[in-house]
């Protein structure tokens, strides 16, 4: 059986960790307003930056289309996977639901079939101590993206996929849908296919200048970059918002904890005092 002053110890290092947990959920709150506003800025704008590298795609020739590498379509032998995680702990089940996404796209592969790039200290630690093929690895700044890190990112998977190393880049990332609820999805980004062009679209509305072919230049890498980008503001308004659910849930149940503990202080010194009462009077009846 606990001591009070035992349970005095215990009560104070609860308090100071529920002081601290509610701390980094304040943070956390502070942050996500920020970062969910320029994910969900950021999203409408690469969903129309790719819908009008379709409707250029759709004009070109089969053979210009065709004359693009990055565009290439060929027979899948090796992958590239960008997981884009986080780089601290303490947000609850959001780096584990991304590893075992990404383990559950590779668990049939052979190590020699793909190789990685990750955002995050948590994933590339994760995938380094078990000895998965990490090519590129980025660190730092998972929950503050800024543009040149797409940038970077999206240059050292092209050239993976130039090269021929790889025949497929798959991005991997949590798509943030509230404080709560944060889902985990792929996307293929290269080789870059455009989706179908329907019958009964009006192209002939849009005039191109200098050409559709020089517009499709400038529109192919930036349709990357902000798919990227997307995603890093995606991944860092998820790890916010899962950080600050479970800082909200830790303060909680401290608070919980507190009580409970307190409770039984108090039983406690109850006992204590009431043995002191008896053992005085006792003394005073055997006096008498």
């Amino acid at each position: 059986m606990s001591s009070a002053q035992d349970l005095r110890k215990r009560i104070k290092s609860v308090t100071n960790t529920q002081q601290i947990t509610k701390a980094m959920k304040m943070v956390a709150s502070a942050r996500l307003r920020r970062a969910q506003a320029k994910a969900k800025s950021t999203e409408p704008y690469a969903k129309k930056l790719g819908q009008i590298l379709t409707n250029v795609s759709a004009t070109l020739e089969p053979e210009v289309l065709a004359s693009y590498p990055l565009t290439a379509v060929r027979e899948v032998a090796r992958t590239c996977y960008i997981l884009i995680g986080a780089d601290k702990g303490l947000a609850g089940a959001y780096t584990s639901n991304l590893i075992k996404y990404f383990a559950h796209e590779t668990h049939e592969k052979a190590s020699d079939t793909y190789e990685t790039i990750t955002v995050g200290r948590k994933p590339t630690e994760y995938l380094q101590y078990h000895q998965y093929p990490v090519t590129y690895s980025h660190v730092g700044f998972s929950d503050k993206p800024d543009y040149s890190h797409a940038k970077q990112i999206v240059q050292e998977a092209s050239k993976l996929f130039l090269d021929g190393e790889v025949d497929e880049v798959i991005l991997i990332y949590t798509h943030f849908v509230n404080s709560l609820t944060q889902n985990v999805t792929s996307v293929k980004l290269l080789p870059v296919i455009t989706e179908p062009h329907h019958e009964g679209e009006l192209n002939e509305l849009y005039i191109y200048e200098p050409s559709e072919k020089a517009i499709y230049d400038q529109l192919l890498p930036k349709y990357l970059e902000i798919t990227v980008y997307n995603a890093l503001l995606q991944a860092s308004a998820s790890e916010l918002g899962a950080r600050m659910t479970a800082m909200t849930s830790a303060t909680d149940n401290a608070g919980d904890l507190i009580s409970t503990l307190n409770l039984e202080y108090n039983k406690l010194r109850q006992a204590g005092i009431t043995n002191e009462i008896s053992e005085i009077v006792g003394g005073a009846n055997a006096l008498q």
